[in-house]
């Protein structure tokens, strides 16, 4: 056999496969547990921001829907009929706060309908900052993981007095993979709260649009401006120290 013989110079090289769940098995206490926060707060990303799109879609369907039944409204009295057909839509809460005040005059419907508003946008977003709170956490939760992960790669070599890859190699690796899940946690949390946040920009434009053309429909008919009560849904307001809003009870 010669110096040039292949199976001299070319030995092979066994082939590594990378499987994280490994990694996570034999990792340290203290890395699994990093993971185990990281997937919890991955489940809580995902199922959040499923419920808030789900919850968005059907707010503005019913947004949308008062909006047409609105548009040939001529005075309080078909704001009435248009509120008793679309109660649960956010315009509707907004419409039940403007109908339920007495004739009052054009700054005090812009004051009642801003408050409503305002009330509308937080319940829109309840729930959405988790998501925030996530995307800009999980990255250093992750990298807590790996510089543990170093440390005890450090405290091998000490123990080992060796730097040989074998030595080193499975603690360094059990460390970068809490990195990679901190970052597979992060970003669907980002992507996930922008979309959120523009949906509740939009509604909530849709909501303010509405109300301004409803204030100046009440404005222009003062005379009518007081309703009779049996004809409105009756509007519950929560306490001064909770958060401000309006739910329509069920005749």
């Amino acid at each position: 056999m010669t110096a040039l013989d292949p199976a001299v110079t070319s030995p092979t090289v066994p082939a590594v496969a990378l499987d994280p769940v490994q990694l996570v098995l034999h990792a340290s206490v203290p890395v699994k547990a990093t993971v185990a926060i990281l997937g919890v707060a991955s489940t809580m990303v995902w199922t959040i921001a499923l419920v808030k799109l789900i919850q968005l879609s059907r707010l503005r369907s019913r947004q949308r829907g008062i909006e047409a039944s609105a548009l040939a409204s001529t005075g309080p009295d078909d704001l009435v009929q248009v509120l008793r057909r679309n109660r649960q839509a956010p315009g509707g809460r907004v419409l039940a706060a403007l109908l339920a005040t007495p004739a009052a005059g054009l700054e005090r419907l812009r004051a009642i309908a801003d408050r409503a508003i305002v009330t509308e946008r937080l319940r829109a977003s309840s729930f959405a900052s988790p998501l925030g709170s996530v995307a800009a956490s999980a990255p250093f939760i992750g990298l807590f993981g790996t510089v543990y992960g170093i440390m005890d790669a450090f405290m091998r070599i000490g123990a080992e007095k060796s730097t040989s890859l074998p030595t080193v190699a499975p603690a360094i690796g059990e460390a970068l993979v809490t990195t990679a899940i901190g970052l597979a946690t992060a970003i669907p949390a980002v992507v996930f709260f922008n979309m959120i946040d523009k949906r509740v920009a939009d509604l909530v434009a849709e909501v303010e649009a509405s109300a301004a053309e409803w204030v100046a429909l009440l404005a222009e008919h003062p005379q009518q401006g007081r309703v009779a009560p049996e004809r409105l849904p009756s509007v519950a307001l929560t306490p001064a120290r909770a958060r401000p809003s309006l739910q329509l009870q069920r005749e």
